[in-house]
């Protein structure tokens, strides 16, 4: 009897597998944002990029093999106010004119927890010209086809990094003490994307 329930345990665990297979997707722009968070003054100020692509291999039976790549328009930086905007976008923080882009490519993955379909991956971050490693906290949040039929799978990711580390520096002090603008910006990554043809 308690061989039975043993086996039928598994079974059960087994069925919440998700049922998708191994696949390259491409990164469905209409379906994904691209945010941060940092601390300017006294509370987090959030933003987000609103032209990026990326491709995603993955397999659920092996998310270790998982690979991923994408790329930011990093003149798309949107804090929701131009001034603003326009300040991030010069030599003072990511000086597009100069590195249009944001670059991210994996080097590997690890599954931590097999039941939360979450791991950890280890890739290479580029921003403002200066490549820095990174570890991302990933989730993988299933796959299936929409009413297209079109196959279609839901990733999220998030990790910290440190401005100063990718050179950009630039601050302003406060007359309480202090500065303007924190130095940890964290990123975080809702990702829709779809089996590429």
């Amino acid at each position: 009897m308690r061989r039975w329930i043993v086996v039928t345990a598994c079974l059960a665990a087994f069925a919440w597998v998700p049922a998708a297979r191994a696949a390259q997707y491409q990164v469905d722009p209409d379906h994904t944002s691209v945010g941060f968070h940092i601390r300017h003054l006294f509370t987090q100020l959030g933003g987000r990029f609103d032209k990026f692509q990326g491709t995603i291999d993955f397999d659920p039976a092996h998310p270790e093999q998982a690979k991923v790549s994408g790329t930011i328009d990093a003149s798309s930086i949107n804090t929701n106010n131009e001034k603003r905007d326009t300040h991030l976008r010069s030599k003072d923080f990511f000086d597009v004119a100069t590195y249009p882009q944001i670059i991210f490519t994996s080097t590997s993955a690890t599954q931590i927890d097999a039941a939360k379909h979450s791991g950890k991956m280890d890739g290479k971050l580029t921003i403002h010209g200066v490549e820095r490693p990174v570890v991302l906290d990933v989730a993988y949040l299933g796959a299936g086809k929409d009413p297209h039929g079109t196959e279609r799978a839901g990733f999220s990711a998030s990790t910290t990094v440190n401005r100063k580390d990718f050179g950009v520096t630039w601050n302003a002090p406060m007359e309480a003490g202090g500065v303007l603008v924190g130095d940890e910006v964290t990123i975080n990554l809702e990702i829709e994307a779809k089996a590429a043809n």
